[in-house]
């Protein structure tokens, strides 16, 4: 018989190991001897799902794509907070500003951005809540742009920080995933503020939580970085 690879035996093991778990009889984990184990075991079996997801996922697979036709109108926004409530980022002074295991730390200006290669896709949005939504998005492949900047595309993840507070991160195979791109066009014009402007992540292998918008600044990382729904008991790897 074949030889499984070696995470993939690793991760089926895991998996063995997990349905023991809840298989263990007479198992109370409310009991208030222990109140944390159930967050204890709950905890372990997302970053066991996050591993499965990881292991699982080929950068060289694409997200399906749709023709024009079914872009959804008018789009949908999505937020922890109101529409009224989105940033309003003067396109003209923004930068992103770059720090961690990146060569070229200057930061990046919209026209630094419009001039890189720019690329289109047509693809689905789909929220962790359960809906989802086809849009237009357009702009530079992220591997163009840690390419550009000397990055070191061995590091293990990428943080983002954005202009309302919002911080989410990624791994790296999915950053150079050739879809993943810092989207500045949307359905045929600049980013409004509602939908990210002047620059969002556009990442169609992942759920909206991890396609954060009016980003500020990108840190390349060895060290994990976490989420602002992450830290809340979101999966961290949060493939779509």
């Amino acid at each position: 018989m074949k030889s499984l690879p070696l995470n993939r035996r690793k991760l089926i093991t895991r998996a063995l190991g997990f349905g023991a778990i809840g298989l263990l009889p007479g198992c109370d984990f409310d009991h208030p001897n222990h109140p944390d184990l159930t967050d204890r075991v709950l905890s372990a079996m997302s970053r066991w799902n996050d591993e499965a997801q990881a292991t699982l996922f080929d950068r060289h697979t694409l997200a399906p794509t749709f023709p024009a036709s079914a872009i959804t109108r008018p789009a949908r926004f999505n937020a922890f907070y109101d529409i009224s409530q989105a940033p309003q980022v003067n396109p003209g002074t923004w930068q992103l500003a770059l720090t961690g295991r990146i060569a070229n730390k200057t930061p990046l200006t919209l026209a630094d951005l419009r001039a890189m290669k720019q690329e289109s896709q047509i693809t689905r949005f789909v929220c962790v809540e359960g809906w989802r939504v086809v849009g237009q998005w357009s702009g530079v492949p992220l591997a163009h742009v840690l390419k550009a900047i000397n990055a070191d595309t061995q590091a293990r993840y990428i943080l983002f920080h954005c202009a309302d507070g919002y911080f989410t991160s990624i791994d790296m195979a999915s950053a150079m995933q050739p879809q993943t791109i810092f989207a500045l066009d949307f359905n045929g014009g600049p980013l409004t503020a509602p939908f990210g402007a002047p620059m969002r992540l556009r990442i169609p292998t992942k759920l909206g939580y991890k396609n954060p918008k009016s980003i500020v600044a990108m840190e390349v990382t060895n060290r994990f970085p976490g989420g602002y729904w992450e830290n809340q008991g979101y999966n961290w790897f949060g493939g779509s």
